[in-house]
Formats: structure tokens, C-alpha cells, sequence
């Protein structure tokens, strides 16, 4: 891998989902008013020709994130299903407190000791660390030198960064990742490095929401 190469991680902006503090997981709810404000401060930070690959999750929060970003860079994001979100199985839609209410003993569980393979029918750790590193590292591959935009989700977020560091995550994490904001991964001498994580500069001017 050259030392020229930065992959730019997006999360996309707020969905109806964080606004209702929902597991979203890969069920697709869009963005919310807010969520589009955020994309398109997002895409501020972008200018036409300065990336040489420009890629997004196919679910509707990042695509429609990725599509303000788009409008920027004046190209259109390739939508790659290795940026998807974790898959969360019979927990997504529901909130914390749903299932504190109607699963009490594995919320508990969660609660205590928060792990990906607690989740009923869900992807499960190892599935989704392997699809998050083998996507990225096939775009690094892709692209040995320049920039490249990944529109995405928290966990896929997270994944890299745990990976650069040399951790494996599992469900919560100690990163926080806001919606809208921008991380960065470099290449130094065929290591990769954080060089910026959880960016959110250009919201300033936005309301300040937590989501999850």
C-alpha cells in the first residue's frame, strides 16, 4: 500500500431511526430533516475531482448521505453491500427499552457485557468484522494512492478503527462515532493509521443531537 493513500470513512446523517433511538441495524429507515441537514454540511467538506473512489453502503441513510456528498464531488457513490451495517436480527426496529421490557434476561446480559453474539439471529461478530475488513481492504487494493470516500454506518466506523489500533470490537464501543461525521485511515510505510476520527467541524451550525 502507497503512503499516499486515505480512506474517508462518513457516517451517514441522523435517520428516523436515531430519532427514535431504534436498532436500526440493515432494516432502512431514511434520514430525517436533520439527518439531511448533516449530509449536506458533510458534503462541504468534499470538492469535484479530489477523490479517485467514491463508495457507499446500499441502505437508504447512507445512499442518501452519499448523494449530497455526490453532488459535491460531482460523481455518483457505487454502492458496495460490504459497507452495510450489522445485521441485528430480531432486535432491529425495537428500543432499549422495548426489550429491557420484553427480554429482560438477555437485555441484562447485554447491558452487563455487550457482544454481537447475544443478539438473536443476528450476523454475530465474526461475520461482520471479517465483511467489514475484507471490504475495506479490497478498496484499499483498489485504490493504492489517493483519496476514497466510504459513506457508511457507526459498526462499520468502528470496525476500522478497532482494526487499525489491533483490537476486535464487539457491540459497544469506546469510540463515539456522531452521525454526519468523518474519520480518516492513512497508509505510513504498509501500516494503517488513524489520522481523524469522529470529525463533525462542519456542524457546528446544527442543532447538537446524540444518536445512536
Amino acid at each position: 500500500m502507497a503512503t499516499r493513500s486515505r480512506l474517508i470513512l462518513v457516517r451517514h446523517g441522523q435517520s428516523t431511526y436515531n430519532a427514535e433511538h431504534r436498532i436500526q441495524g440493515q432494516l432502512d429507515p431514511p434520514l430525517t430533516d436533520l439527518g439531511r441537514r448533516e449530509a449536506g454540511a458533510a458534503a462541504t467538506r468534499f470538492q469535484a475531482g479530489e477523490v479517485v473512489g467514491f463508495y457507499c453502503s446500499p441502505l437508504a441513510r447512507a445512499r442518501e448521505t452519499a448523494a449530497a456528498i455526490g453532488r459535491a464531488l460531482g460523481r455518483e457513490a457505487e454502492p458496495v453491500p460490504g459497507l452495510m451495517e450489522i445485521g441485528l436480527g430480531t432486535w432491529e426496529g425495537r428500543t432499549g427499552a422495548e426489550l429491557a421490557r420484553e427480554e429482560p434476561e438477555l437485555w441484562a446480559q447485554w447491558t452487563d457485557f455487550s457482544s454481537w453474539d447475544l443478539v438473536p439471529r443476528g450476523e454475530g461478530r465474526t461475520a461482520f468484522t471479517n465483511r467489514v475488513s475484507t471490504t475495506l481492504h479490497d478498496l484499499w487494493a483498489r485504490h493504492p494512492e489517493g483519496d476514497v470516500v466510504c459513506v457508511t454506518h457507526g459498526g462499520v466506523v468502528q470496525v476500522a478503527l478497532h482494526e487499525a489500533i489491533g483490537r476486535v470490537p464487539d457491540g459497544q464501543f469506546p469510540f463515539r462515532i456522531e452521525n454526519a461525521s468523518i474519520s480518516v485511515l492513512i497508509t505510513v510505510r504498509s501500516r494503517i493509521v488513524i489520522a481523524g476520527a469522529n470529525d463533525v467541524a462542519h456542524l457546528t451550525e446544527l442543532p447538537v443531537e446524540v444518536s445512536h
